[in-house]
């Protein structure tokens, strides 16, 4: 019997669940330190026991950096779901969840860890670095570099031929028009640093 265990039952655990069912995963199981259950699957146990318990694991936290430090201590699989459509000329590490509606297109390299989000694209000759996260209905055109921990918001969108350094948040509706080089928070069309 094919066996997932997700840590995290938070809605995106919620979204991971249903694509694991589509992938032919027969048991679903979460483990997570403060729910019951999650999308009428059991809680069996706390993160901390994700090495004592068998089966596939997935982590399914938004949190960059949580993610990260979890995935450093298990081995994950991929899960995408049947509705994205991937060039067959596309890279995509472990950990990483593709969900419906996506669009990868071909030569664009996904590192591990990343969320490609419900109806996102990522075109052509596109390279996401670890831990990043293209959010629901975000659109990278091509020959983009995004940077590990990144995070594009919900419909963020950025031009071809753009580079962004590590560990930036994209807000919602952002255009990223230049290269970022500064790690921050960046909003609005065109988007810019949002300072304090």
């Amino acid at each position: 019997m094919k066996k997932l265990v997700i840590l995290g039952a938070g809605g995106h655990g919620k979204v991971v669940a249903d694509i694991a069912v589509k992938n032919g995963y027969e048991e679903i199981v979460f483990l997570d330190d403060n729910k019951a259950s999650c999308a009428g699957f059991s809680v069996v146990g706390k993160i901390e026991d994700a090495a004592k318990i068998k089966g596939d694991k997935f982590v399914a936290i938004g949190d960059a950096n949580l993610r990260q430090k979890l995935m450093e201590k298990i081995k994950t699989v991929t899960l995408i779901h049947p509705r994205a459509t991937i060039s067959r000329r596309v890279t995509i590490g472990e950990g990483t969840v593709v969900m419906a509606g996506v669009v990868i297109n071909s030569d664009t390299k996904i590192g591990k860890g990343c969320i490609i989000n419900t109806s996102a694209s990522v075109d052509h000759d596109c390279t996401l670095d670890d831990f990043v996260h293209v959010s629901v209905g975000a659109h990278l055109a091509g020959n983009v570099k995004v940077a590990t921990r990144t995070w594009l918001g919900v419909s963020a969108s950025v031009i071809n031929n753009i580079a962004i350094c590590k560990d930036c948040m994209i807000g919602a509706g952002a255009v990223v028009v230049k290269d970022i080089n500064k790690s921050g928070t960046y909003v609005g069309v065109p988007a810019r640093l949002l300072t304090r």
